[in-house]
């Protein structure tokens, strides 16, 4: 992988194997020769953040790892990252599908999945923003073919609401996916933005509950605030419970 460093560690979580994760050495590590990110509004502060791993990801892998898995039911995981959710997942044989807009993202999961001896996992482009960023001409036109379709039963995601969202972009990406009887999980460290997320599911026909996370989800990583949110639509069957951790 040119153009950056990375380091290679044996990652722990709670109720799963443990997994070989390739990620960025630290924060400053930069490399867009193409100008792919910076199309697509990823600054160069921003741009190392989905190479490094997040506790917040390491939760949402531990619920992974706690949920029945069902051959029918279709799972996403927006704004993935290293993705240690999916490959959660997809080890245990649910139907995975990642996605990240990030152009380097496709690239470490499949790096990731080699290192762990996996098969290959599905993958898509995921850019709830894209119209703010010019990406809904030419520049989607460019991942069209790749980008998310259809609908999921469960949509999982992990600190996503870092960035005020005044459009609503996210929640109106994760309506257009939702299956009838889907359910969103959320995780996240108490970001200010949170309320105003919630205001937005509500909006899109989403009931909410919330559970406080202050556990460990990966041994040797200090204890957590946060907490999950958990999305029905509010017509939608009764909720199922909740996995332990």
């Amino acid at each position: 992988m040119p153009g950056y460093q990375t380091k290679q560690e044996c990652i722990a979580i709670v109720g799963a194997a443990d997994l070989v994760i390739r990620s960025l050495l630290d924060k400053q590590q930069y490399y867009d020769p193409l100008g792919e990110a910076e199309r697509m509004g990823i600054s160069s502060a921003m741009w190392p953040l989905f190479g490094m791993l997040w506790p917040s990801g390491a939760h949402l892998a531990a619920r992974m790892a706690a949920r029945p898995v069902d051959a029918n039911e279709r799972v996403l995981e927006i704004g993935c990252g290293l993705a240690l959710a999916s490959l959660v997942g997809h080890r245990r044989g649910a139907d995975m599908t990642a996605s990240d807009c990030h152009p380097m993202a496709a690239s470490f999961l499949a790096e990731n999945l080699r290192l762990n001896g996996m098969a290959p996992m599905k993958y898509r482009h995921g850019h709830w923003s894209a119209a703010e960023h010019g990406q809904d001409d030419a520049g989607a036109a460019q991942h069209a073919s790749l980008d998310v379709h259809g609908h999921f039963d469960l949509i999982i995601g992990s600190d996503l609401l870092y960035e005020r969202d005044a459009n609503a972009n996210l929640a109106h990406f994760i309506g257009r996916h939702a299956s009838p009887t889907a359910e969103i999980w959320i995780i996240d460290p108490d970001r200010g933005n949170r309320p105003a997320f919630n205001r937005q599911m509500a909006e899109q026909g989403f009931a909410m509950r919330e559970e406080k996370l202050d556990r460990v989800a990966s041994p040797g990583v200090d204890a957590y605030k946060g907490r999950l949110l958990v999305y029905r639509w509010a017509l939608a069957l009764p909720p199922t419970p909740l996995p332990l951790q």
